[in-house]
C-alpha cells in the first residue's frame, strides 16, 4: 500500500466520536477519529516499511502518525529521527503512545529517553518516563541497572509533586510500573508509592485527576500479576 492509499484507507475508518475524544485529549486537525484496533488489518498487510511511516509521520495528522509508529522500523531510527518525531509530537497521545513506544523497541531506548528526561519540555520528558514504562514492562530485569531505576524512584519522590502535569502522570506511571513489573525494586516502588500518595493532575476544560500508585499496585499484587511482562511492546 503506498502513501496516497493508506490516507483514503484511514479517512474511510474515521468515526466522529473517535474524532471528538480524540480532540478532547488534544488533538486538532487534521484528525480522521480511526479507533486503533480498526488499524490492525492495514498494518497486517504493511507489516514494516519505515519510508512509508515518515511519509505518514510528517503529514501532521493524528491517525496517519499513529499508524507511522504501528508501521515504523524502531532499530533504523537514528537518535536525529527520534528527536524530530518528539519535536511533533504535540500532545501526550503522541509522546507518550507514539514515540515513547517506538522508541522502547530500539537498541537506543534508555540513551534517548535519559536525555528527554533531563530536557526540561513537558511532554519529552514525559515521553522519556514513559519510555522507561513502556521498557520495563517488556524487557527482562536484568537488562536494567538496579542502581540506576533505584535513583529513578527517589527522583520521582522528590520532585512529581513539582513537575509539569503530563510528566508528573509519567512519573506516577513509572512507579507503578516498576512496583509491577521490576521484581528487584518491588518494595521500594512501593514505600515511594505511599509517601508520594495521591498526585493530582490539572486538566485544562476537564476535571482534575487523582492517580494513586501505591493503590493501584496493590490491585495488581491481590491479582497475582508482579512481574507481569507484555511479549511486545507495539500491538
Amino acid at each position: 500500500m503506498d502513501f496516497e492509499t493508506v490516507m483514503r484507507e484511514l479517512e474511510a475508518l474515521g468515526k466522529e466520536r473517535m474524532k471528538k475524544m480524540y480532540i478532547s485529549n488534544g488533538a486538532h486537525e487534521p484528525v480522521f477519529g480511526v479507533a486503533t484496533g480498526a488499524m490492525k488489518p492495514m498494518a497486517k498487510k504493511i507489516k514494516i516499511n519505515q519510508p512509508l511511516a515518515e511519509e505518514l509521520y510528517a503529514t501532521g495528522n493524528y491517525d496517519a502518525m499513529y499508524f507511522a509508529g504501528v508501521i515504523a522500523d524502531p532499530k533504523a531510527m537514528k537518535e536525529s529521527d527520534y528527536e524530530r518525531w518528539i519535536e511533533g509530537a504535540y500532545f501526550y497521545m503522541l509522546s507518550d503512545y507514539v514515540v515513547a513506544v517506538t522508541l522502547a523497541e530500539s537498541d537506543i531506548a534508555q540513551d534517548v529517553a535519559d536525555k528527554w528526561i533531563e530536557s526540561g519540555d513537558e511532554l519529552k520528558m514525559s515521553a522519556g518516563w514513559s519510555c522507561y514504562c513502556w521498557l520495563l514492562g517488556n524487557r527482562k530485569d536484568h537488562e536494567f541497572s538496579e542502581e540506576k531505576i533505584a535513583n529513578m524512584l527517589d527522583r520521582v519522590k522528590n520532585a512529581i509533586h513539582q513537575s509539569p502535569e503530563r510528566t508528573k502522570a509519567s512519573m506516577n506511571n513509572f512507579v507503578y510500573t516498576v512496583g509491577v513489573s521490576y521484581i528487584p525494586l518491588h518494595e521500594k516502588a512501593i514505600e515511594i508509592a505511599k509517601e508520594i500518595s495521591i498526585v493530582e493532575i490539572k486538566r485544562d476544560k476537564k476535571k482534575n485527576s487523582f492517580l494513586n500508585a501505591y493503590e493501584n499496585i496493590q490491585k495488581e499484587i491481590d491479582r497475582g500479576k508482579i512481574g507481569f511482562k507484555r511479549k511486545y511492546v507495539r500491538c
